[in-house]
């Protein structure tokens, strides 16, 4: 059996780790670069889990592009979104019919985009509930928790099989994984919430302690998860007001004082950031569908010119 995994950041390496760790006898190939790479191939990945304790991996190789593998069983792809494109270009020499990919990453539509890109192969749709990160060193997973559901649209039966067996594949190696009954609708619950929080923590580059303590801001948080919602409504996801709410209470009870984003990290740090995953979609679809998004269009516009004039874009 081959796996190859992409991306070996917070989510990629986590899951990677495990997968590497579980089917030692297997083909396992992590895709990285640099000096991640040489240091990976010489002292393996090191994963520290709070859920699923610690764990240094060797896969069976470490390459630094997928260009050049054999056909794989399974893809996993963990890059970040403005990567999708690139990476699958060098996908595709080693997925043919028969492969799954498993794009894990963030947004409502890296599966769609992987269906176009490569045109072949099972591409199913997933999410993942985790705090991972990557250092120099290791990977960190912190929390009691990591979940991935993955799915597929109106699947036949055959695909339902082949959806079940990765289920299968991902929990035998310590991945809790499910099978969605509706993965659009799980996708966007996750999505609508990580539009607000990584907009907001990114427009303020604040954590969301601030943003919650002031009324004005608040507000606006709530703005941007009903324009997130309404999207999602034009476009016919089965979100219900009860997942609307939930998410709202989070801000205000659940999420701590000092909680930040990838999104606020990256565009802090003067990084290449996912503004067009988090925001620019939401925008680019409410024109599509004739939904007003005022407050995220407003803030779309104002960080993608702080991005300008860094020379990001």
């Amino acid at each position: 059996m081959r796996i190859t995994v992409l991306g070996l950041g917070g989510v990629g390496g986590y899951v990677g780790a495990l997968l590497a760790d579980q089917y030692k006898n297997e083909e396992v190939t992590f895709v990285m670069r640099g000096e991640r790479a040489a240091r990976t191939r010489e002292q393996g990945l090191l994963l520290k889990s709070d859920y699923r304790g610690t764990h240094l991996v060797h896969p069976a190789q470490v390459v630094e592009s997928a260009e050049g593998l054999p056909v794989q069983d399974y893809v996993i792809v963990c890059v970040k979104n403005y990567s999708l494109e690139e990476v699958c270009r060098t996908l595709s020499g080693c997925v043919d019919d028969h492969t799954i990919v498993i794009p894990i990453m963030n947004g409502a539509d890296p599966g769609d985009r992987v269906r176009q890109y490569l045109g072949k192969g099972l591409v199913l749709d997933s999410l993942i509930y985790i705090v991972a990160f990557r250092t120099p060193e290791e990977i960190v997973q912190q929390g009691n928790f990591a979940k991935v559901f993955i799915g597929k649209k109106n699947p036949s039966e055959v695909e339902q099989e082949k959806i079940a067996k990765a289920a299968e594949l991902m929990a035998a190696a310590g991945v809790d994984c499910f099978v969605a009954d509706d993965i659009e609708a799980a996708i966007w619950r996750k999505y609508i919430l990580n539009c607000a929080y990584n907009v907001s923590t990114a427009y303020y580059n604040s954590p969301i302690g601030p943003i919650r303590a002031d009324k004005a801001r608040a507000e606006e948080y709530e703005k941007l998860v009903y324009e997130a919602y309404a999207v999602a409504l034009a476009k016919k996801i089965h979100v219900e007001q009860k997942d609307i709410d939930h998410i709202i209470w989070r801000f205000y009870y659940d999420h701590a004082e000092n909680a930040s984003s990838s999104l606020q990290r990256d565009m802090g740090a003067g990084r290449v950031s996912e503004l067009d995953t988090f925001c620019g979609y939401i925008v680019q679809e409410g024109h599509r569908l004739g939904v007003p998004v005022p407050v995220m269009e407003r803030m779309y516009g104002e960080m993608k010119e702080r991005e300008v004039k860094a020379g990001l874009r």
